[in-house]
């Protein structure tokens, strides 16, 4: 199914307020299912500019993805990034394999933002909002501690970040 396709079906989902049926929809289109998800859920707005989509459970449990009602209001790769960063995390937390440190997660799935390597479905972004996700990134590389074990795991993708945030 093509871009437009699935904006077609997201504007018609939109228009009858099924917005849980659209981000199934996204779910199902793009690769990003999970038995270790509980489904969606709403989470308040921010500005009309800006969106927040959070995942919420207990590690080790089936996790939430709560989302703003006016998420379609954004760029469909955008959205699809977004969702696929919460997926992410949904499998993160599974039991297996699961992801204690906070950190570790949140680095894998900005990475995850840039190259798509879970979800080779997902678009691309724009280059501002890549730029964003790298960034984002080794800012969670950093927050794994100096010299510590997570940092010399991710070392290699860490080189990779600077050199495409070098690159754009």
């Amino acid at each position: 199914m093509n871009l437009e396709h699935i904006k077609d079906h997201i504007n018609a989902y939109k228009e009858h307020d099924q917005i849980f049926d659209a981000a199934n929809f996204l779910i199902d289109s793009f690769g990003l299912e999970s038995e270790n998800f509980a489904g969606f859920g709403f989470r308040p707005e921010l500005e009309p500019n800006k969106m927040l989509l959070t995942t919420e459970g207990e590690l080790g449990e089936k996790q939430m993805v709560m989302i703003p009602k006016n998420l379609f209001d954004f760029d469909l790769n955008l959205v699809v990034n977004m969702v696929a960063h919460e997926m992410l995390h949904v499998r993160q937390k599974a039991p297996e394999p699961l992801i204690e440190d906070k950190n570790e997660r949140e680095f894998q799935a900005y990475c995850e933002m840039l190259f798509h390597k879970e979800f080779p479905l997902v678009p691309d972004v724009s280059d501002f909002h890549k730029k964003f996700f790298a960034e984002k990134a080794l800012e969670y590389y950093k927050r794994m501690g100096e010299h510590s074990k997570l940092q010399y795991k991710y070392g290699e993708q860490k080189l990779e970040l600077e050199n495409f945030i070098a690159a754009i």
